[in-house]
């Protein structure tokens, strides 16, 4: 395949606000599809008792809808390297709607179970695709700031997702799965209105070719894997999902350790669910502060190319610390039982000064998500710069294949341990003890970050060399 004439008329198709709505609607898709992810979670008590099932089935419903997500998006993106990425977005998104929409329905454990893994299916579509579009468009300079948006908008999803379900689903556990349903469509049309991004704009070795009236016409075929897969730097990013994933994935635990801690002081079961979702929400905001890891990367990536990698090992490794105080500090929970999610939301936000435990708690749970928020965007940023744009969307696949088993592991596999954990340490202390010991998975996650930091400079170094080549070739 070649570079061929033909781009600039295509590219006439986006003024300057075309690629501003399409940004905007393609970094919201990347938000609604974790709030689908997050939605489940806070609801594990409701779900139990409607559908008559243990917490842990519905633990398993979500470890296993990472992983057949994570399966399916390396389909997705290994289509979307191939072919028109628009329409597989649109498909997509649709998918992951109608399964959000049948859980709602579901009327026992099985048919919400299906839901559920059909719309894992559909989410895999939005993040792999909607990953390789957005690297196409940004300069390699930026890639750090604005995949930390792109990544920001994942977890602001996810909080939505968290903070959603305990809310509107207090009293009806069906009622936020319905709501999402409808956004997901709305969604759906907005794609119709978006601009087709060219694959390999954002690339300096192609713009003079692209400019010049050429196209990117490279894709990728199966000849390909084993280069992928030879990659040095790749190995070393595929495979720091496995520990990370395993400890971010147990965190979607926090809403029901406060839930637990809130119980624990007396609380009614509906408002130690708001609570659960409000205080794991608050404490999960150090997540905004995923900018400043990004542009930490950018900085210190002009002046060494280690500089992504390093400062995604530096900020996974000193985080664990604040993981351990945010789980043993015994906060004091201080709300109104039996108050509407309104109240439990200001009278949380209070504690935040008149409390000085969670004041302290939130400080820790700030610092812990701004330094492992460093991974985000530097991850994203590392796959783009280290691959040419035809491999982008499959390697950000295949890296997401082992996050989902990883997260899969994790999340599941902390549900088992937390009854393990349940005859030495009665609850809540058996979730704070469980949650701490999965953070040590990051240990070994920031030695996999350092060695792509040694790699990292003779992959980035092949990719222009290669991108120039082909540019020379028109």
């Amino acid at each position: 395949m070649t570079l061929t004439r033909g781009g600039a008329a295509r590219a006439r198709g986006g003024g300057a606000a075309h690629r501003f709505y399409s940004v905007v609607v393609f970094v919201v898709l990347a938000s609604l599809d974790n709030v689908a992810i997050g939605l489940v979670p806070p609801l594990y008590g409701p779900i139990s008792g409607a559908l008559g099932v243990s917490q842990r089935l519905l633990g398993l419903v979500t470890a296993v809808s990472f992983l057949v997500s994570a399966v399916a998006a390396v389909a997705w993106a290994y289509v979307g390297d191939r072919t028109n990425r628009k329409p597989l977005l649109m498909v997509g998104t649709l998918i992951w709607a109608a399964g959000t929409g049948g859980s709602a329905l579901a009327g026992n454990y099985p048919s919400f179970l299906a839901a559920q893994l059909l719309a894992a299916i559909g989410l895999g579509a939005v993040g792999s695709v909607g990953f390789s579009v957005v690297t196409d468009l940004i300069s390699p300079r930026r890639r750090g700031l604005v995949m930390s948006f792109w990544g920001l908008s994942q977890g602001v999803g996810t909080l939505a997702g968290t903070l959603t379900g305990g809310l509107l689903g207090a009293t009806d556990w069906r009622r936020p799965f319905l709501a999402l349903t409808v956004v997901g469509l709305v969604a759906t049309l907005a794609y119709l209105f978006t601009y087709d991004i060219r694959r390999g704009q954002s690339e300096p070795e192609l713009a003079g070719a692209l400019d010049a009236g050429a196209e990117y016409d490279y894709r990728i075929t199966r000849s390909d894997l084993p280069r992928i897969l030879a990659r040095r730097t790749n190995h070393w990013l595929i495979m720091q999902g496995l520990t990370a994933q395993a400890a971010f994935g147990s965190l979607v635990w926090l809403p029901v350790l406060f839930a637990e801690r809130a119980e624990a002081q007396g609380y009614s079961t509906a408002t130690a669910v708001v609570v659960g979702s409000v205080f794991a929400t608050l404490f999960q905001l150090g997540g905004v502060l995923s900018i400043l890891g990004g542009l930490a990367g950018d900085a210190l990536q002009r002046r060494t190319p280690r500089g992504r990698a390093l400062v995604a090992a530096v900020g996974i490794l000193a985080a664990v610390p604040f993981y351990l105080v945010l789980f043993f500090v015994p906060v004091r929970i201080v709300v109104p039982d039996g108050a509407g999610g309104g109240a439990v939301v200001r009278a949380g936000l209070a504690s935040v000064v008149t409390e000085p435990t969670v004041g302290l708690s939130l400080l820790a749970a700030v610092v812990a998500l701004a330094l492992t928020s460093a991974n985000s965007p530097n991850w994203f940023a590392l796959i783009a710069d280290v691959n040419p744009p035809e491999h982008r969307g499959t390697v950000y696949s295949l890296g997401n294949l082992v996050n989902g088993v990883g997260r899969a592991a994790g999340n599941g596999l902390v549900g088992v341990a937390f009854h393990g954990l349940r005859a030495a340490f009665p609850p809540p202390l058996n979730y704070a003890v469980g949650l701490a010991a999965f953070q040590l998975f990051f240990i070994p996650t920031g030695w996999m970050y350092w060695r792509a930091a040694r790699s990292s400079p003779g992959d980035i170094e092949a990719v222009h060399d290669l991108l120039h080549a082909r540019a020379e070739r028109l």
